[in-house]
């Protein structure tokens, strides 16, 4: 092997490495600007192209990030929920007791909301409009997050049953998730307001 294969050896990985990122960047542009035009548009009513253009790129060049405008939605969708679920279960897992647990996933949910309140709108909006298998992918996510919450609930509140626990998390999600239809303030405020009310809710 000569010097130069050698060399060019070497600048491969990094070279690959400056690809996957950009591809990475450019395949998150293309999440952020659809979900802004799902959640003022609605999903029928948005092409490819008009993807393409928010995200400054061609119409057609949305093929290679994605098979289809329902896989765009697809990876908005799942890749919300199964990120609730995996930051979820890392707050209980580092939280010294049950009530922290519960204070940290109450913040940890207002923090979400406050960062993607175009994603909230979807899914109230065009969860109906995914495939089967996709919007049961989103449903099973949904409710191991649920499921997280009631564990800890319960750990604190023993003598309610988990259905009446449900419900509890359930009011507490409709409270956080209403952010991106009511606030209109700064988001500090609103982090504030949202968790002394949902941990209030949540314990009365």
């Amino acid at each position: 092997m000569t010097a130069t294969t050698d060399a060019r050896a070497g600048a491969s990985p990094g070279l690959a490495t400056a690809r996957d990122r950009a591809k990475a960047e450019r395949r998150a542009a293309l999440l952020r600007a659809a979900a802004q035009l799902f959640a003022e548009r609605g999903f029928p009513r948005v092409s490819l192209d008009e993807l393409g253009a928010a995200a400054g790129v061609s119409g057609p060049a949305v093929y290679k990030h994605f098979a289809s405008k329902q896989a765009v939605l697809a990876a908005i969708l799942v890749g919300a929920s199964e990120g609730l679920l995996e930051g979820g279960r890392a707050v209980v897992a580092g939280a010294t007791s049950d009530a922290a647990a519960l204070a940290g996933l109450v913040a940890f949910h207002v923090d979400f909301a406050l960062a993607n309140a175009d994603i909230i709108r979807v899914q109230d909006h065009d969860l109906d409009s995914l495939a089967g298998d996709d919007r049961h992918t989103v449903r099973t996510l949904q409710r191991e997050y649920v499921e997280l919450w009631v564990d800890v609930l319960a750990r604190l509140r023993p003598a309610d049953a988990r259905v009446a626990l449900r419900t509890r998390a359930h009011a507490c999600f409709g409270l956080i998730n209403s952010t991106p239809h009511s606030s209109r303030g700064g988001a500090r405020a609103a982090r504030s307001i949202l968790e002394s009310m949902a941990l209030a809710a949540l314990a009365a």
